[in-house]
């Protein structure tokens, strides 16, 4: 590593680690547009498409401060500032009093990384190898699915409670619902589990179990062989040691500076686009719902997203299926609980973890499928085809409601 960056030209910006950063410009777009009192649609979409570069930032520094910082507290920075974008959306949208585009945005992200990116990631993986099956190690993966469906078990809970007393389910409107006191006690509750769940997946991963879930020191992780046509197997996470390092070999000072950067930029995105958010969806069309959990979802993990599908080109599918749903868990097992926390400060009330009848069946489908594909330990592309045909169906559901 030589301590700096690659150059800005347009073979990197071009590239696969560069597109993001040609959407900077709609950083300064979005706020010189909600200065001027533009429309809502426009500065909405503004403020969406400059949060990814945002994000994008985000992400780089905290893999470059990972790296320097060893890999116990470098997979703990990672695993705290994976999901830091859409964190800080939701915090803003919990100010505004957007308690159902935020619950919706929780479902979205989720079934975004299980179903869109975990799909898109077979396809790519499938690219150029239409005859082979991609193996990743079915330990890891099963590790993280099931935490994913024990966070829906739990999330599902003051929704049944609701269902049993008889008060029935939110709508899918924006308005707020009280369900007084118990409600919020049990959402409150169920998020200390999940927090204390998520403790614990980091000890097991971080600690305990480390070289299920990190490579090891020869760069190599366990799994990463295709299967041929013909029942053979190939390797097609090739010697790793022999590729480039990933990393820019930014230092830690540099690290810390970007780091900050792109906090700030992500929260001055994430007001303008929250500020937005109820005028937006009267004036293009589309319900606080489907743009909590569509296009909120998307732009916030964009970056990431991006970097599942990449490595899936490459042939590392074990990294790729630990990207999407592990970052699925995350967000069901760290921010959902981080919001609800966070409601009894901020915002006009505590936000119940009640969810609407989509946002049920969604995350209830999605963590079986996370289940049944994890179980498998290998994949075909015309699996990752069914994952984004599901979640397809659900998008289409979501605007219809």
């Amino acid at each position: 590593m030589n301590g700096r960056g690659p150059a800005l030209n347009r073979d990197f910006l071009t590239g696969p680690d560069g597109w993001p950063y040609l959407l900077v410009p709609f950083i300064p777009l979005a706020i010189a547009l909600d200065v001027a009192g533009a429309s809502a649609g426009m500065i909405f979409f503004a403020a969406a498409i400059g949060i990814i570069p945002t994000a994008a930032l985000m992400g780089r520094a905290t893999e470059e401060l990972a790296e320097r910082s060893g890999p116990g507290i470098g997979g703990l920075l990672n695993v705290t500032f994976g999901n830091a974008p859409e964190l800080i959306i939701a915090l803003f949208a919990l100010a505004e009093g957007l308690q159902e585009v935020v619950k919706a945005s929780i479902i979205g992200s989720i079934i975004g990384n299980v179903l869109l990116v975990l799909g898109a990631a077979m396809v790519s993986g499938g690219v150029g190898r239409p005859g082979q099956v991609q193996k990743f190690d079915r330990t890891a993966a099963s590790t993280q699915s099931t935490m994913l469906f024990l966070a829906a078990a739990a999330l599902l809970m003051p929704a049944i409670f609701e269902l049993v007393e008889g008060r029935g389910l939110p709508s899918v409107g924006p308005e707020l619902v009280d369900y007084g006191s118990t409600i919020e006690f049990l959402s409150l509750a169920v998020s200390v589990v999940l927090i204390l769940c998520y403790v614990a997946g980091l000890f097991f991963s971080l600690k305990t179990h480390s070289d299920v879930f990190n490579p090891r020191s020869d760069g190599h992780r366990p799994g990463g062989h295709a299967e041929a046509g013909d029942g053979t197997e190939e390797t097609v996470d090739a010697d790793r040691a022999d590729e480039p390092d990933d990393t820019w070999g930014w230092s830690v000072r540099a690290s810390v500076i970007a780091l900050a950067i792109a906090g700030v930029a992500v929260g001055v995105m994430s007001e303008v686009l929250v500020g937005s958010i109820s005028e937006a969806s009267e004036s293009i069309g589309l319900s606080e719902f489907f743009i909590g959990a569509i296009v909120v979802a998307i732009v916030g993990n964009a970056a990431e997203h991006w970097v599942a599908v990449l490595v899936a080109f490459k042939g590392k599918m074990d990294l790729a299926v630990n990207i999407a749903i592990g970052s699925g868990a995350q967000v069901a097992l760290f921010v959902a609980p981080v919001l609800v926390f966070a409601s009894f400060l901020i915002g006009p009330s505590p936000m119940p973890l009640v969810f609407n009848g989509f946002e049920l069946g969604a995350i209830l489908l999605a963590a079986l499928i996370a289940n049944a594909v994890a179980s498998e330990g290998e994949s075909t592309w015309f699996e990752g085809v069914q994952l984004l045909a599901v979640y397809a169906v659900f998008a289409i559901a979501f605007f219809a409601a």
